[in-house]
C-alpha cells in the first residue's frame, strides 16, 4: 500500500500533534489505511525514500540536506544514520544543537530502535564545532562511515575558526581520501518562500560567509513531505 508521504514525514506530523506521541502515530496510521503504528511499519514499502537516498550516496560523498524548522532534516538525516549502521557500517553525529538523550528519542520518533546497533553509532556534542576537530575524533574512521554534520553554519559560528570556504575543502579531502559519506545539516534562508516553489534549493541556503556549494556533490531539500534529491557528480 502507498503511502500519502514518507514514514519519516508521517512521524515527524504526528510528534507536532498535542496528543501522546502513540495517539498520534495510531491516527494516522489508521488513516494510511493500518490498524496501528507497528502494521504501518511491518508493511510500509521496503524501499523507503530514505533507502532509496542512501542507496545513492558512496564513500566520499558531501551531502547537503536543507530544510526549514520543522521540515524533517534531522530526521532525515537519523535514517540515513540508520541505514548505515544496518548495512554493517558506523554513523557518528556531531551536533550543538541535541543531547545524547534527545537524539535516543529522535530515533524512537522514527521508529528506530537504536540497542540494536551498539557500537556502530557515536554521537558527539562537544562545544568545538570545526572542521579541524571532527577530522581528529574520525582519525580512526573505516571507509563508508556516515558521518552528520548538524549543522553546516555552526562550523563558522566562531571566530577563531578558519574560514567556512577552508573547513568545507579540508573536509572534502578528507572525506575523499577516508572513503567516508559527509552529511550536512543546513539551514534555509528565511527568504525562502514555499509559495513559489515547492522546496528551497542552493539559492536559499544561508550562509553568513561565503562559500562554494559546488563543493557538495549530493543535495537533498525537503518542504511539506516532498524531497527533491540531486547528484551533480
Amino acid at each position: 500500500m502507498k503511502l500519502s508521504a514518507p514514514v519519516y514525514h508521517l512521524k515527524r506530523r504526528a510528534i507536532k500533534e498535542k496528543i501522546p506521541l502513540h495517539e498520534a502515530l495510531g491516527r494516522i496510521a489508521l488513516k494510511e489505511g493500518f490498524g496501528s503504528w507497528g502494521l504501518l511499519i511491518a508493511k510500509a514499502p521496503a524501499a523507503t525514500a530514505t533507502t532509496r537516498l542512501y542507496a545513492r550516496m558512496e564513500p566520499g560523498d558531501m551531502v547537503l540536506v536543507g530544510a526549514r524548522p520543522g521540515h524533517g532534516k534531522t530526521l532525515l538525516s537519523l535514517e540515513l544514520a540508520a541505514e548505515a549502521m544496518r548495512s554493517g557500517k558506523r554513523s557518528v553525529f556531531f551536533t550543538l544543537e541535541y543531547t545524547q538523550r534527545d537524539i535516543a528519542d529522535r530515533f524512537r520518533d522514527i521508529g528506530i530502535d537504536a540497542t540494536r546497533f551498539a557500537g556502530l553509532f557515536e554521537f558527539d556534542n562537544s562545544d568545538v564545532m570545526a572542521a579541524d576537530y571532527v577530522m581528529e575524533r574520525l582519525a580512526f574512521a573505516l571507509p563508508g562511515t556516515l558521518v552528520v554534520i548538524d549543522y553546516l553554519q555552526l562550523l563558522d559560528q566562531k571566530r577563531e575558526n578558519p574560514e567556512l570556504m577552508v573547513q568545507v575543502r579540508a573536509l572534502k579531502s578528507f572525506a575523499r581520501d577516508r572513503g567516508l559519506i559527509m552529511v550536512f545539516i543546513s539551514q534555509i534562508d528565511r527568504s525562502y518562500d514555499p509559495s513559489r516553489k515547492s522546496c528551497p534549493d542552493l539559492n536559499d541556503v544561508r550562509l553568513p560567509n561565503p562559500l562554494d556549494l559546488g563543493l557538495f556533490n549530493k543535495t537533498c531539500f525537503l518542504n511539506d513531505g516532498e524531497i527533491q534529491f540531486q547528484a551533480t557528480g
